[in-house]
């Protein structure tokens, strides 16, 4: 928790990449307008004989002036990595900062997973002609040693694994390093998790992962908090929050998105990915206490909502003890898909949009909310005037993040 003599940290730049749209600008644009592309997926390595659905990136544009062999020897998540962390480096202006005083937070392990199964298939029986990158490409340090490469970051970089919670986590940690004075500052990068038809098949094996019935109408597939949800349903996408204390911004320049006023984690002790009410609301109320906030602060929440048939009950059971049903609701990954580890640090970016636009953007396929005296955002755009907003993220393995976030207004 923040002590009273530590800095408030704030968001001075962001970067995002997913299906529906590659920069903040084309990002808040389909938010708002309720776009979304979700399709059978065809991505090389995704598919074997199921037809999984999800939304992926249709072009990615590469930063300008980098080197064709630097982007060949680099997995998908790394080229993603690198173009959202390009942007949000430009946003803040971080060209005019030692690099010795930046630092980098991965969120996410293993994200590499669809690159190696390809290679495991190419070098089958060649052992001994394998790549030399492999060597590195499975260690959980190569997207940290590809991403500090790239940019000279020279503080610290680390990942922060936490499942489906490691973008949001990968800030609040990014947040405890700026205010222990280990950098200036610091990135968080929810990282592409890149999965193979594997992973792809155990998390439907679980029941996560939505079924095929919607394979005539992907569009159709990906409904959170409503009746027929019946997991959730993919989607390729990454995000980069730069985080720093006020001053040093403002020395640049730089206007900031957002504070970061309270977080909480919370774990439920349980290995499993079934929810719990307990450790939902004990993240929350952390979160709220940290930040100096009531409930009735907070005038938005961006939900973990993945459209699981438990979770999204147990989530709004949980926003109900915790006094927060008042609080306008929509459901980010009804648009962009789940993306895993990069989902909360993209809904982050999709809160701190929405409070920059005054609009909160629809939920696709929100027919039949299971709860619909909640304040939902539903089929339209609405105007809403966001103030403080509270963000959300769960992963298996028992971890419960919240995030609080106020508006910048200096």
């Amino acid at each position: 928790m923040r002590s009273s003599g530590e800095p408030e940290a704030a968001i001075t730049g962001v970067g995002v990449t997913s299906a529906i749209g590659q920069t903040r600008d084309a990002f808040a644009r389909a938010l708002l307008r309720g776009e979304s592309a979700f399709g059978v997926m065809q991505r090389p390595g995704r598919q074997k004989g199921t037809a999984f659905l999800g939304a992926e990136i249709a072009s990615l544009q590469a930063p300008e002036g980098m080197a064709p062999q630097t982007l060949r020897k680099a997995s998908f998540s790394a080229r993603v990595a690198l173009a959202t962390l390009h942007e949000a480096w430009r946003d803040a202006r971080l060209d005019d900062v030692d690099p010795r005083r930046i630092g980098l937070v991965v969120g996410g392990s293993n994200v590499q997973q669809r690159d190696l199964v390809l290679a495991h298939e190419e070098y089958a029986g060649r052992a001994d002609f394998l790549r030399p990158t492999y060597g590195v490409s499975f260690m959980d340090t190569d997207l940290c040693g590809f991403c500090t490469e790239q940019f000279g970051i020279r503080g610290l970089a680390y990942t922060a694994g936490g499942a489906s919670a490691s973008g949001q986590l990968a800030i609040i940690q990014a947040i405890q390093a700026v205010q222990a004075g280990h950098v200036d500052v610091c990135i968080a990068l929810g990282a592409l998790m890149d999965i193979s038809f594997w992973e792809c098949q155990g998390l439907a094996s679980l029941g996560a992962m939505g079924s095929e019935r919607h394979a005539a109408a992907p569009e159709r597939a990906c409904r959170p908090f409503d009746r027929a949800r019946d997991g959730f349903i993919y989607g390729e996408c990454c995000g980069a929050v730069v985080v720093e204390a006020l001053p040093r911004a403002a020395r640049r320049g730089v206007r900031p998105y957002a504070w970061l006023s309270g977080w909480g984690i919370a774990m439920d002790a349980n290995r499993n990915p079934d929810p719990s009410l307990d450790g939902e609301v004990e993240a929350i109320r952390r979160a709220l206490r940290c930040a100096g906030c009531a409930p009735a602060d907070i005038d938005y929440v961006n939900p973990h909502g993945t459209g699981s048939v438990v979770g999204d009950e147990t989530e709004l059971e949980a926003l109900r003890a915790c006094g927060l049903s008042h609080a306008r609701l929509n459901a980010t990954k009804s648009l962009v898909g789940h993306g895993l580890s990069a989902a909360g640090a993209v809904e982050v970016i999709a809160t701190l949009l929405q409070m920059q636009e005054g609009r909160l953007h629809p939920s696709r396929n929100l027919d039949d909310p299971i709860d619909p005296s909640f304040n939902w955002v539903r089929g339209e755009a609405v105007a809403h005037t966001m103030k403080t907003a509270l963000t959300l993220s769960m992963g298996f393995g028992g971890i419960n993040t919240a995030l609080c976030l106020r508006k910048y207004s200096g």
